[in-house]
């Protein structure tokens, strides 16, 4: 743009020269080039604009306010013109402005306003350093400074035809100097425009109100009309400008599901209070197997859950705290500590105490809270030891570890601790590996033998003793338990990586795995004649998948193994969750021909009420019922009771954690159907297994069951 102008004026200058050389043209010889100076005022104009702002084009209302800008200053001096006329005895009224004194005031207008445009860019937007800024100022200086004294003296500076290649020159140089990089402190803002263009209006209505007092010319009141009109279109522009801005702002701080806070939102809330030194409570928390609702249900009902609890929530916050949705279905509150605080957090348990109505259903939902505070210090030397300063980031962060803290953990609420959660990098890079893990052959499936009992429960002594023949305790099946091997820390045991893979969604993943694996070894099995069954553990989002019947119809049929050697366990809890939705899901498995299993059987809720409604297998006991069942009456009673129970029903019955013989013992007396436990065996890979397979069928005696230990790894 500065290059064009250099041209534009360079032909205006030598126009002007051309005429000069001329008698009786003294008069015309300016017009050139006060004609090249208004041509070039846009191409001047638009480029300091651009110059200074952000973006690459030129806002066309800014050089509205530019021109009107213009016509402004044309019509003041018009008025100093007026008021500075040789007084010819008919009064102000009558004064005059001629046409060369009119062109030459909208020159020197031009002048001026490219000057204080240019004044202006380089003082906001850090113009200043770069000298091509200076020289513009400079040649407009000096053409202004030039034009003005010809103006009011009549005449022209001296040496005129030098200021005008001199300021050609200096534009000349501005368009050829290499640009100095940087990045503009500001762009371009609607709320400084508008100041612009009020400031306009203001002096153009105050020239005008001049120009009819005293009666200036009427083209000098035209041009204060002509600026008060193009400032006035300006402002109404920057007005809806700013109502657009102001819409704009509002939405980029604006959920687009839940119609609340968002992300950023929360960010700037709590950059705000930090910066003011105010106390500030963060508590973030999301709502524990939202997947299964997604998987489940739907992704629309989902969404309307997410909205039930933003509503919910939000009713009931203190006025000082903030509710927002992080993303996903992670919720954030910012609050300032003391009782807003503890009302915050209360708050969150008393509304999720509550059901939601979805789809029909009440279904209750759980959370996972993460809790971080920070209090300014106490003197402001604290700042100046160099000890870090907090921000939202770090507090988020903090928040972010302690909630996963409680979901690892199965609580409601974690306060954030240093002592122990100072590694939240290692934690997500533990997420990352989990996450290559499942796809690059880390994870290993190990299996532990469950063996029939093969007691006779029918003759016993007086005091209980069993008397009955023992029967030959034959290989009933397997479990499959999956194991990480990890690169860096060795054998993982699940309880070290399963309570991560659930929080951060990765369960579905690591239990398909296991299932292709597990039935993968089966077919290997088979290969070799032997026909094992194995059990496999389904994760409770895996159970809400209504695909999963035709997943694992595929992967048997592709494997060539028997859908009645594959048992399916799942636990009361995940029953639960969705009961319609998971009984339809088991139902569709047994259609197929595969077992099911309920895990954990009375460590969850309802458990009849399931055994009613659900066609299941097998039933296994709790570790904790076997542990205890030779020291408490009570569990023992449970554990018979369920024996019976379960074979009135036709269930199969297996007891975990059988860790000696007088508690197989007294399983076998009351008729349990299988045991499995670190009596038999631990968890094997499948090579170690058939080793131990190999050794038990070897020294298995018929009539005892002590071979067990012997075996055991």
């Amino acid at each position: 743009m500065f290059s064009a102008a250099c041209a534009v004026f360079g032909l205006s200058g030598l126009a002007t020269e051309v005429l000069s050389l001329f008698p009786g043209t003294s008069g015309l010889s300016e017009l050139p080039a006060a004609l090249g100076t208004l041509v070039t005022f846009p191409l001047t104009y638009c480029a300091v604009v651009r110059w200074s702002r952000h973006s690459a084009g030129v806002d066309p209302d800014d050089l509205l306010n530019g021109i009107s800008s213009v016509l402004v200053v044309t019509a003041l001096i018009g008025c100093c013109l007026a008021w500075n006329a040789p007084d010819n005895g008919e009064g102000l009224l009558l004064a005059t402005v001629t046409w060369r004194e009119q062109l030459l005031a909208a020159q020197s207008a031009v002048w001026i306003v490219v000057v204080t445009a240019a004044l202006t860019a380089a003082s906001v937007s850090r113009l200043y350093l770069d000298l091509r800024i200076w020289l513009v100022t400079g040649a407009y200086l000096m053409a202004g400074a030039s034009g003005v004294f010809g103006l009011f003296a009549d005449g022209s500076l001296p040496g005129w035809t030098l200021c005008v290649w001199c300021f050609g020159l200096l534009l000349l140089a501005t368009a050829a100097l290499k640009p100095v990089r940087f990045v503009p402190t500001q762009a371009s803002d609607p709320v400084k425009s508008t100041v612009g263009a009020f400031v306009v209006v203001s002096a153009g209505m105050a020239v005008l109100v001049a120009a009819l007092l005293t009666g200036v010319p009427a083209l000098v009141a035209l041009c204060a009309v002509a600026a008060v009109m193009g400032s006035s279109i300006r402002l109404l522009i920057n007005l809806r400008e700013l109502v657009q801005l102001a819409a704009s702002r509002a939405e980029a701080l604006t959920d687009d599901l839940t119609g609340g806070s968002n992300r950023r939102a929360l960010l700037r809330r709590l950059e705000s209070r930090v910066a003011q030194n105010r106390a500030t409570q963060l508590a973030v928390f999301d709502l524990d197997h939202f997947k299964e609702v997604n998987d489940g249900l739907g992704h629309s009902v989902g969404d309307d859950l997410l909205r039930m609890v933003n509503q919910r929530v939000q009713s009931r916050l203190p006025v000082s705290a903030l509710l927002g949705r992080l993303g996903g279905d992670e919720f954030a509150i910012v609050s300032p500590t003391g009782a807003d605080g503890e009302r915050a957090l209360s708050l969150l348990s008393e509304t999720f105490a509550e059901p939601f109505q979805l789809a029909g259903m009440s279904v209750h939902v759980d959370l996972s809270v993460g809790v971080t505070s920070w209090s300014p210090p106490e003197e402001i030397v604290t700042a100046r030891r160099g000890e870090a300063t907090m921000d939202a980031a770090t507090l988020l962060r903090q928040a972010d570890t302690a909630m996963y803290d409680a979901k690892r953990n199965d609580l409601l609420v974690v306060a954030y601790e240093p002592e122990r959660h100072s590694d939240p990098r290692g934690l997500l890079a533990m997420v990352g590996e989990l996450r290559r893990a499942i796809t690059t052959g880390e994870l290993k499936v190990h299996y532990q033998p469950q063996l029939h009992t093969g007691f006779q429960d029918d003759r016993t002594t007086p005091s209980g003793v069993v008397t009955g023949e023992t029967r030959n305790g034959l290989l009933a099946g397997a479990e499959a338990l999956v194991r990480w091997q990890h690169p860096r820390l060795g054998l993982l045991m699940p309880g070290q990586f399963l309570p991560l893979a659930e929080s951060h969604g990765l369960m579905d993943a690591i239990t398909r795995e296991v299932l292709t694996q597990a039935v993968a070894q089966q077919s290997r099995w088979r290969s070799v004649g032997r026909d094992i069954r194995v059990s496999v553990n389904l994760s409770a989002g895996t159970l809400l998948d209504r695909s999963l019947p035709k997943t694992v119809e595929a992967l048997l049929d592709e494997y060539q193994v028997p859908a009645t050697s594959l048992v399916l366990e799942i636990t009361e809890t995940a029953l639960l969750r969705e009961p319609e939705r998971s009984v339809s899901v088991v139902k569709a498995l047994m259609v197929l021909g595969i077992q099911v299993s309920i895990d954990d059987f009375g460590t969850g809720y309802s458990s009849l009420t399931q055994l009613r409604q659900l066609p299941v297998s097998e039933l296994k006991l709790d570790r904790s019922f076997t542990a205890d069942l030779l020291v408490d009456p009570r569990a023992a009673a449970i554990v018979a009771n369920t024996i019976a129970l379960a074979h009135d029903l036709h269930l199969r019955v297996v007891a975990e954690g059988v860790e000696d013989e007088p508690t197989l013992a007294a399983l076998a007396h009351l008729s349990c159907d299988e045991t499995q436990g670190y009596l038999h065996s631990r968890p094997l890979p499948a090579a170690d297994f058939d080793d131990w397979l190999r050794r038990y069928e070897l020294v298995r005696v018929p009539g005892s069951c002590a071979v067990a230990s012997e075996l055991s790894i």
